[in-house]
């Protein structure tokens, strides 16, 4: 009877809380996704209504804002760039594990580290530049430094090798240079990689280990800035899983700009539910979501 009645009291909680959501208007939710579009290049079409709603709820509450016609005054009127942030962190979606897609780093490891390399060696350079565009809460950075430090051996000392690892919420870049995961996070990741690379810690979670914390460099940067910062192109690119969220001419202009800051030979590296159009950019198709600089 007990157990009835709490499960009674946790559907009418959730029920009461459902029906005191503040309701978003047509014109309210197009001023807030004309924002995102413009600030951040992601396009939240129709679909997409429910999940404003469903996460900016707690960001209105916390703010007293009774609409959303006023929580957006109060974004557009706001010269600090705080509230943009605390937008874009409740908006954007972090969702990644480690080794994701782990066909890329097979690749990564077996041909695009080999070829550049040796590349590399050929023309006495150490200096190997690598960006993870979209590093969301790090394991994908964490998990290339990894493959690095294991393909390199002894010799790593001898490379200029680090990651630049940059993403647009620091919700998520605090998470990933804090470098603690649930356990869950690591099914992908080889036994002799999870042995040698983390450190177990309370409540079951895990720490990415010191020697591969310090290979990454984590930044903020937003990918719809007119230019990017870099003075010198990179090696290899991984930009994935974030591309899907922007329409088809954002798209096109954002690879222009990757392959403007790739070296010749260097490669790119996609989701695998994305694609590059064809003749847009001149990347080499090298196999499913993986280019190449001529």
């Amino acid at each position: 009877m007990e157990a009835a009645q709490s499960q009674y009291s946790k559907l009418q909680s959730q029920a009461d809380t459902s029906s005191s959501l503040i309701s978003i208007s047509d014109q309210e939710f197009n001023l807030i996704r004309s924002v995102v579009y413009e600030k951040f290049g992601i396009n939240l079409n129709d679909q997409k209504r429910s999940l404003v709603v469903g996460r900016l709820q707690k960001l209105l509450r916390s703010h007293n804002f009774l609409t959303f016609k006023q929580y957006y005054d109060n974004l557009v009127a706001d010269n600090t760039g705080q509230a943009l942030n605390e937008l874009i962190n409740r908006i954007s979606t972090n969702y990644t594990f480690f080794f994701r897609e782990s066909a890329h780093f097979d690749f990564f490891r077996a041909k695009a580290l080999p070829e550049i390399v040796a590349i590399m060696k050929r023309d006495n350079c150490r200096d190997l530049r690598i960006w993870c565009a979209a590093s969301s809460s790090g394991e994908e950075p964490y998990g290339l430094a990894m493959v690095m430090l294991e393909y390199f051996g002894k010799e790593y000392g001898m490379w200029d090798a680090g990651i630049l690892a940059t993403d647009i919420s620091t919700r998520a870049l605090n998470m990933a240079a804090s470098g603690v995961y649930a356990a869950e996070k690591l099914g992908h990741v080889p036994s002799a990689l999870r042995q040698r690379y983390f450190v177990n810690r309370e409540n079951g979670m895990q720490e990415v280990a010191e020697s591969v914390k310090k290979e990454v460099t984590f930044r903020r940067f937003n990918l719809m800035n007119e230019r990017f910062p870099f003075k010198r192109p990179f090696h290899i690119i991984f930009c994935r899983n974030v591309m899907i969220y922007f329409d088809q001419p954002t798209r096109d202009a954002l690879v222009r700009k990757f392959y403007d800051h790739t070296v010749p030979g260097g490669y790119f590296f996609i989701g695998h539910s994305e694609s590059i159009r064809r003749g847009e950019v001149p990347y080499e198709y090298v196999m499913p979501s993986v280019y190449r600089k001529n």
